[in-house]
């Protein structure tokens, strides 16, 4: 019997769903080693977010970058109590903020909102959900004390998609990494322009 012959065949549903997603142009998508010990079964994909300008296929600075992100789509066929059904989404996201936006104290509930706002426009039908918001202030001393003070946020969390038909959770959860990264939002049947190739 093949590995593919034994993997379940809700599982293949969600994966084929997942290809299906249509994620907005300025996000590198790519699948990435899945964690194992979470789940018998389980896909991952990482994001990054760069400034405007940057073609694909070129390796930009890292001070282009945005935002950060991790998908992770679980599968136990024996279920969890804890997820309230076979199938999990945990996700990862970081961005650096201008500090003025950094140190409001309601950004983590910003966060968590945008994470839920996301999920809802896209109909994306969830249940136990869950998370923590995280600011980091990294601040440069000694050799390095020209550089500015920096925030990052961090948003982890995860929840129960309420079928495996999961392609809308990940074009949520892409929403989501370009809104951290502070693209505004693309307004319906609106598709961004491709980024332009730099001289």
């Amino acid at each position: 019997m093949s590995a593919l012959a034994q993997v379940p065949s809700d599982f293949l549903t969600a994966l084929g769903t997942l290809r299906q997603a249509t994620c907005r142009s300025e996000l590198r998508l790519e699948e990435i080693p899945a964690p194992s010990r979470l789940a018998p079964y389980a896909v991952a994909l990482g994001a990054e977010v760069f400034t405007p300008g940057v073609a694909p296929g070129q390796e930009p600075d890292d001070a282009d970058e945005l935002a950060t992100g991790r998908f992770i789509l679980l599968h136990d066929p024996e279920g969890s109590a804890l997820w309230d059904g076979t199938f999990r989404i945990v996700t990862y996201i970081r961005a650096q903020l201008e500090a003025d936006i950094g140190t409001d104290a309601m950004l983590g509930s910003v966060a968590w909102t945008w994470l839920v706002e996301a999920l809802d426009t896209h109909r994306a039908g969830y249940r136990a959900a869950g998370g923590t918001a995280t600011r980091i202030l990294s601040e440069s001393y000694g050799s390095l004390a020209g550089r500015p003070d920096s925030i990052d946020i961090e948003l982890r969390a995860s929840w129960t998609p309420a079928s495996e038909d999961v392609k809308a959770h990940l074009e949520a959860w892409s929403d989501m990494v370009c809104t951290f990264a502070g693209l505004p939002p693309l307004p319906e049947g609106v598709s961004a322009l491709p980024n332009r190739r730099r001289n």
